[in-house]
């Protein structure tokens, strides 16, 4: 007759080694990406010749859907530039802006590329690529709201879209704009497109937004001289490439490329065909 003590120890072990077949069978049937979140990916993405990179859909000029519905824009055309030289094919994933880091991390991406901000919180997540594009914060407001500063902003209603960098820059420092708000809370949007439309039904006194955005929306409005873009003390922004902390490989090749396409004025052509002119901008 088996002892109770000796039952108990049996059942530890069977339970051990179920535990563990678990687990093993898990990382088995597992996405290779998943399985190797934290390896160097360039040499499978060099053999497999496709990189699967997650962007918003919405995010006028950098990346969005045309009519047709055709992916288009000014990361798209970098990016796809970038890929083509190295000979690789894109595959684009629509995520969750706000889960972004999550999709990269787990494997479901290999890199975000869609006016993706280097911030210090990110850098606790994410690498980044050498840094490709400068671009400012903006206020956008109706030219017949009133308001001509940040500080006009005082029990007003300010949109923002959740997750974005403009949003991590708001809170970060206050007391550029948020301190003047009612209630000292924006309003979060999943996407910019739906924050201009309640900015157009004065549902928001107004909007922050990266300017390259702000232009480009502006510019195919049907009465482009309704708006007004104020700019604060927010500092510049820097645009790259998010990838994974143990996708060395990636980086340097991308790094590599960006470095070309600087040199050789395609960066600049691209600029210049997306975001059109500098506007007239008001300093607050």
């Amino acid at each position: 007759m088996i002892s109770k003590k000796r039952k108990i120890i049996v059942n530890s072990v069977v339970a051990f080694f179920f535990f563990v077949g678990v687990i093993w069978a898990a990382i088995i049937v597992a996405k290779p990406g998943q399985m190797s979140a934290r390896e160097d990916q360039w040499s499978r993405i060099q053999k497999e010749k496709t990189i699967t990179i997650g962007l918003d859909d919405t995010f006028v000029p950098m990346g969005f859907r045309d009519k047709q519905g055709k992916l288009v824009g000014f990361d798209i055309d970098l990016a796809e530039k970038v890929f083509a030289n190295l000979g690789i094919k894109v595959k684009w994933q629509t995520i969750d802006w706000s889960m972004k880091e999550t999709e990269l991390n787990t494997g479901n991406i290999d890199a975000l590329w869609n006016g993706y901000t280097k911030t210090p919180e990110r850098a606790k997540q994410v690498a980044f690529s050498k840094s490709y594009h400068e671009s400012n914060l903006t206020l956008v407001v109706n030219k017949t709201s009133g308001i001509h500063r940040f500080s006009d902003m005082t029990g007003k209603t300010l949109g923002i879209q959740t997750g974005s960098s403009a949003e991590t820059d708001l809170n970060t420092h206050p007391e550029i704009l948020k301190n003047y708000l009612a209630g000292q809370q924006a309003v979060g949007y999943d996407t910019f497109d739906k924050a201009f439309t309640d900015l157009n039904a004065k549902r928001l006194d107004g909007l922050l937004v990266d300017e390259d955005y702000a232009r480009y929306y502006i510019e195919h409005q049907a009465n482009p001289e309704n708006y007004a873009l104020l700019r604060g003390g927010f500092k510049p922004s820097e645009d790259v490439v998010g990838l994974r902390k143990g996708d060395k490989g990636l980086q340097q090749a991308i790094n590599r490329e960006l470095d070309r396409l600087q040199k050789n004025g395609f960066i600049r052509n691209l600029e210049a065909r997306w975001f059109g002119p500098q506007p007239d901008l008001k300093k607050n």
